[in-house]
């Protein structure tokens, strides 16, 4: 054997050998799956759920404060809510009046755009309306009279729990 057949193993050029082209994969992958992360990120972003956090916060103890009112008029809600429309039968364990009018607010977690505020005429403690189209995952609700002096707040899941009671925090 000669000197020259034992140094020249392959001519072929660096971009001709596979190994400089499997170690180039792994970092070009991760840069294509970041641009299609932020491309994402940047087509979904749906920005604060509350804009002022900080008056939010400080209005915590009237909040809070309206739901011990409700705990003290004693008042419940049976719910029922379908995709789109809901109904309500509230009640007092103490028989204080119920309002003509229910203001209800059905909020998603997560996408501000989906909220809904409705105005609920009631005949008998029972109120019922028809909503925009809920789409499945996690609810909240807050009921409220018209003065916005007592408030009741719950959570569901839809469409697993369509029918749901609501009590203040501290009954």
């Amino acid at each position: 054997m000669t000197a020259t057949t034992m140094t020249r193993k392959n001519d072929a050029p660096w971009y001709r050998q596979g190994w400089p082209w499997f170690l180039i994969m792994f970092p070009a992958i991760a840069v294509v799956a970041g641009l299609i992360t932020f491309w994402i990120a940047y087509a979904t972003f749906d920005g604060m759920v509350v804009d002022d956090y900080y008056k939010e916060g400080r209005t915590i103890d009237m909040t809070v404060g309206r739901s011990v009112k409700a705990a003290e008029l004693g008042l419940s809600a049976d719910i029922r809510l379908r995709s789109e429309d809901i109904k309500i039968v509230l009640a007092s364990s103490i028989g204080a009046a119920l309002p003509a009018q229910l203001v209800v607010t059905i909020i998603h977690p997560t996408r501000a755009g989906l909220d809904q505020q409705l105005l609920l005429e009631g005949n008998n403690g029972v109120y019922s309306s028809e909503t925009a189209t809920l789409s499945t995952g996690k609810w909240l609700l807050q009921l409220e009279d018209e003065s916005r002096s007592w408030r009741l707040n719950g959570t569901t899941h839809l469409p697993a729990e369509m029918e749901f009671r609501i009590v203040p925090y501290d009954s």
